[in-house]
């Protein structure tokens, strides 16, 4: 006997399969997943006598993730994700069904896929067979193709197995690469860029808040927004129409202008007027003609959501979960099908008989089948065939089951008297058109009379009024009860409804029958549209911020033309005209190079979300809110990359994303105002790739000489980097800010107490007063030897502090400290008199250094004011007192732009400065 392993995609449909094909006489035991039992019976296939062990998983048994080192949101550069490894592994909440499948695998000879029939069920197919060969590889392998969970349709598949389809599966692997690469890039690329530079009202916690992207997701946020900017910019258009009524013994009738309405005032009134004067009516033309109003084609996925949010307000979600429950207890066929037309084989005359006793519609039922009604027609041909599943139609009878919740008596009915309405006759009708002339002007007017119902007498859902109007013939006269000039205004389109969305989404070939509405329950859940009482979505700020930032880039990433092209391949791939590694290769490379795009403008981005969002205080404020672009590998760890960063104080910063494990930093110039990365690679330094970088400097605060705009390198090779961090200083004032405070001891130098000392050692950068190694600045010995010189200069005798003799009045100066944001700590004299400018630094009195003085009016443009920056550097524009002359702040600190980084002195640059060697 064979021993045989059945695989179902759920619990209850392994147990309906198992139940059908063992009449109910079967064994049952546990597997190693307490919710997907093992059944026991025998059964002959073909001749064959079996032992059958049907089992099941539930949905997808694997999962498609990117390898361990690059799913920490930091670990790389987004864009690294479009070739990142990826891997297939089964998660730790099924690997009890990987053991059940692998241990019944190892006794059993075949192995019967019963998964959904669709090419999600396909590549679910192919991970079990992907587990269970891996412990038995002489497993015969076949695959059961149903629609119903009905006697019929199972035993008919188990007696024609056939071979699993590959191409199915590809088709799907493909989408899940794809999406799992452009949603993870997209995703992490505006989170990180936009959470902690806004506050977003619809986030309770945004500090986790996530910004999802996905391929189909924005497209379908794209329709939304579309629609409401068409709202939001229509201007209502004043318009004018004739009407005309006209009463006689047999009722009213109603004439509408046949010129429909015109928008020029004058021209319409002159046109009325012209009635007006000649108001008799000549009947030109009456028609009379019988129409016809056929049932719906068959019911595919999408009409079956479309037609319950319009008849029931029900939602997509909502739909696919009631479809599926009566699917799997039997009562309808397989609800996710793109099919709208039934093949020859399938036996409607069967399907209609199981509902003569129904209550409700048995009656119709029943006339259906009768012959001499004439009331049956074979349903029409809706032109598609998914090849997989027929229209959704009903497979058992039932007068409402005591459990059904109101929905699923509602979308049972709608199942089978959609069916019952594709196999009637049309409804029948006689219209009549009437056409008048008045004064040269023609209008017109219609009625209708239903001869035969036929199959509006069962599908509720629709209707076709009459609608009467008097008996006319031709060249009758008479003069209208009314006639007026009427006004009205253009009215924009509604908000998109459920069923227009899904309608939008179908004809652009977003998505798939099985996954629209997961779409849309994510745009819901991510907070980017609402939607009303009326099922009619809007917008959200957020969702249309971000689909705003993305059209102003130029990239239409929230339009369906990628993913539509995207849904081709698949389908191509899928009936092997293209080869998974084929669409991958094309997509994905489409696809990254729309995020480069993306990332080079994500200013458009920013700009779109400040006008719906305050700034956050935390956009400035997190050392760890890093811009997320890769410059180049990081040579200290070689396991992370160098990103580009800010500081607190907005300052630029390239750091290893390994931080803290990895404390590697590159500090850039003082003065960048902006720096982005660009796609250049440098030639020559390594390891590599390192990417140029585009730095704007403040003009203000370079050496002339130096360009503003400048396309550099951070791996070393950069002389003008290296010069303006020798001459300005890097941007690492955080770390100034965080120096421990200085204390000056009387009788001797300052000292330091540090309140960190682990923190204190965490950066190696040179001393900014030597450019040195080996101690920091606040121990530099030029600075510790210069304090002492300049204490042999005199003592405040009353309070102990060190003082100097003014050189202009003679009134003491005392030693202060400077606090901005460059010379943090550094000391310096000045003169307390208002009528006196006298300014010395005090390590300058140790290189022999006349003070300088400075015009009072000057010291409004303190560098201290973070505002205020472009103030350096006014004091000196006359170059002949550049020698002379250097303007400070109330704090001391020169607020020229030509002045030393090293002594402050406005006569020499940093690296000619004498006191550099001392």
């Amino acid at each position: 006997m064979i021993k045989v392993l059945n695989v179902a995609e759920k619990p209850s449909v392994a147990k309906s399969v198992a139940t059908i094909l063992s009449r109910n006489q079967l064994r049952v035991r546990d597997g190693r997943s307490r919710y997907n039992k093992i059944f026991e019976f025998n059964y002959s296939i073909n001749g064959q006598q079996c032992h059958m062990l049907v089992t099941s998983v539930t949905g997808h048994l694997m999962e498609v993730e990117f390898e361990d080192r690059f799913r920490k949101w930091h670990s790389c550069d987004p864009a690294d994700l479009y070739t990142a490894p990826v891997r297939k592994y089964v998660p730790e909440d099924k690997l009890d069904i990987k053991r059940t499948l692998e241990e019944e695998a190892r006794r059993c000879h075949w192995l019967v896929l019963w998964l959904d029939c669709d090419r999600e069920g396909e590549n679910i197919a192919f991970e079990v067979m992907e587990v269970c060969k891996g412990v038995n590889r002489n497993l015969t392998i076949r695959r059961a193709r149903f629609s119903a969970l009905i006697e019929r349709d199972i035993h008919e598949a188990a007696q024609n197995l056939i071979a699993p389809n590959q191409w199915f599966s590809d088709a799907v692997d493909a989408r899940q690469e794809i999406d799992l690469r452009i949603g993870a890039s997209f995703t992490r690329f505006q989170t990180m860029l936009l959470r902690d530079r806004f506050v977003i009202d619809s986030a309770q916690d945004d500090r986790n808040l996530v910004l999802s992207y996905g391929p189909c997701q924005f497209p379908t946020l794209g329709f939304v927004v579309e629609r409401y900017w068409e709202i939001q910019s229509h201007e209502p258009e004043e318009f004018w129409t004739i009407n005309c009524t006209h009463r006689s013994d047999e009722g009213l009738a109603s004439f509408n202008w046949m010129r429909g309405h015109l928008f020029d005032y004058t021209s319409s009134v002159i046109l009325y007027e012209m009635c007006v004067e000649e108001p008799t009516a000549t009947v030109t033309k009456v028609q009379q003609q019988e129409k016809l109003k056929y049932p719906p084609y068959p019911l595919s996925t999408i009409e079956l959501e479309k037609r319950a949010s319009r008849y029931f307000r029900m939602s997509s979600e909502q739909t696919m979960k009631v479809a599926e429950d009566l699917y799997q207890a039997g009562f309808i066929s397989y609800p996710r099908t793109e099919t709208d037309s039934f093949s020859s084989r399938t036996d409607l005359h069967t399907i209609v008989q199981e509902h003569q006793e129904h209550p409700v519609w048995g009656s119709y039922a029943q006339r259906l089948l009768d012959p001499g009604a004439g009331l049956w027609r074979n349903p029409s041909n809706g032109g598609h065939d998914d090849k997989a599943h027929p229209p959704i139609h009903p497979t058992k009878f039932s007068a409402g089951e005591s459990r059904w919740s109101q929905d699923h008596h509602r979308l049972y009915e709608l199942v089978v008297r959609h069916f019952l309405a594709c196999v009637s006759q049309p409804a029948v009708g006689a219209e009549t058109v009437v056409e008048i002339d008045i004064a040269g002007e023609r209008f017109s007017a219609s009625g209708r009379v239903i001869l035969a119902k036929n199959y509006l007498d069962v599908y509720r859902f629709e209707s076709w009024g009459d609608s009467m109007i008097p008996t006319y013939v031709q060249g009758q006269q008479f003069i209208p009860a009314t006639l007026t000039l009427d006004s009205g205004v253009t009215r924009p389109p509604p908000l998109l409804s459920e069923a227009d969305l899904l309608s939008c989404m179908d004809k652009a070939g977003i998505g798939t029958d099985a996954t629209m509405h997961d779409h849309i329950k994510k745009l819901l859940d991510r907070f980017y549209v609402t939607k009303d009482a009326n099922t009619r979505f809007s917008p959200t700020n957020l969702g249309e911020a971000l689909v705003m930032g993305y059209d102003d880039m130029g990239y239409e990433l929230w339009k369906p033309n990628l993913r539509s092209l995207m849904e081709c391949d698949m389908k191509e791939v899928s009936v092997g005209n293209k080869s998974k590694a084929e669409v991958l290769a094309t997509c994905l490379q489409q696809m990254k190079a729309c995020f480069l795009d993306a990332k080079v403008n994500k200013v458009k981005l920013l700009e779109a979300m400040a006008i719906f969002f305050n700034r956050s205080d935390r956009s400035n404020g997190d050392d760890s809110s890093a811009l997320g672009e890769n410059v180049r590998p990081c040579g200290l760890c070689q396991e992370a990359n160098m990103v580009l960063k800010k500081n607190r104080d907005g300052n630029f910063m390239v750091g290893c994303s390994g931080f803290p494990q990895c404390r590697n930093a590159v500090w850039l110039p003082g003065p960048v105002l902006e720096a982005t990365i660009t796609n250049n690679i440098c030639n020559s330094c390594t390891p590599g790739p390192v990417y140029l970088i585009q730095f704007k400097f403040r003009q203000l605060e370079i050496p002339p000489g130096f360009n503003v705009n400048h396309l550099g390198c951070i791996g070393g090779c950069d002389e003008t980097l290296r010069q303006l961090i020798e001459i300005c200083g890097t941007g690492s004032r955080v770390q100034a800010r965080g120096r421990p405070p200085t204390t000056t001891s009387s009788n001797g130098p300052p000292t330091t107490t540090p309140s960190n000392p682990q923190r204190s050692n965490s950066r190696q950068a040179p001393c900014i007063y030597c450019y040195q190694t080996g101690h920091a600045s606040t121990d530099c010995p030029s600075r510790i030897s210069a304090t002492r010189h300049v204490q042999s200069h005199g003592m405040n005798q009353q309070n102990g502090e060190s003082s100097i003799p003014c050189s202009t009045c003679g009134t003491p100066c005392v030693l202060r400290t400077a606090n901005t944001a460059n010379n943090r700590g550094r000391k310096f004299y000045s003169c307390s008199s208002q009528a006196c400018n006298f300014f010395v630094w005090e390590d300058n009195l140790n290189n022999g250094s006349a003070p300088r003085s400075a015009p009072r009016p000057n010291m409004s443009n303190s560098a201290s004011n973070p505002s205020r920056r472009g103030g350096r550097g006014r004091g000196v524009q006359n170059a002949g007192r550049a020698a002379d002359v250097t303007f400070v702040s109330a704090t001391g600190e020169p607020i020229s732009g030509r002045r030393c980084f090293v002594c402050g002195d406005p006569s020499h640059f940093a690296n000619a400065c004498p006191s550099r060697g001392s």
